[in-house]
């Protein structure tokens, strides 16, 4: 069966597959052009997003709002998503079920955007989608080639709202992201 953005949305709102679809307020469909080169992935919702069933509208979104303009990207341009669709309470990790449940989302998200590059942000996503033993501080910015796809990690924003250093690092590893899609157009 070939899946559309739509049937993707519908199925993750109907979502029952782990037990964080009993605590979560709204589901979070990931977000963006449908047309993008750069899909971000992320590891799962905040609360914030919880409540608004939006990637990335708190505190760490305005991190994400200005490493993009400072790169001269804005969320229009591209695709962001997380590997969970829901959040998980009191912030913590996501538990591997809990990935696995989201798993099949991400991938019909992936499929039907077909990105050039894949940015993961934060090790969670980082050692999921590229390497189960991803050191995010030593490996961030490097580069992973699967099935015509570049592949990349970088800080999570709140890890930058942590570490406000952080910021220029990430900076870099934007502004590299944004070469490598304008090379690969």
């Amino acid at each position: 069966m070939q899946y559309t953005w739509s049937d993707i949305e519908q199925h993750i709102s109907a979502c029952t597959q782990c037990p964080l679809s009993r605590t979560r307020h709204l589901p979070v469909m990931g977000r963006g052009s449908h047309e993008a080169h750069i899909m971000l992935i992320a590891e799962a919702p905040g609360g914030q997003e919880d409540q608004q069933g939006l990637p990335f509208v708190g505190r760490s979104g305005e991190i994400l709002d200005s490493l993009l303009k400072d790169c001269g990207l804005s969320r229009e341009e591209i695709y962001i998503t997380n590997i969970l669709k829901c959040h998980p309470p009191g912030n913590r990790d996501p538990k591997e079920e809990e990935k696995e449940a989201c798993l099949p989302y991400l991938k019909y998200e992936t499929f039907l955007l077909k990105p050039r590059i894949i940015v993961c942000l934060g090790r969670v996503a980082a050692q999921r989608i590229i390497s189960p033993d991803f050191r995010i501080t030593r490996q961030h910015g490097t580069w992973t080639y699967r099935k015509n796809c570049a592949l990349t990690a970088v800080y999570h924003p709140s890890a930058i709202l942590r570490d406000p250093s952080k910021y220029e690092e990430a900076k870099r590893d934007f502004l590299e992201i944004v070469r490598m899609e304008r090379e690969s157009s």
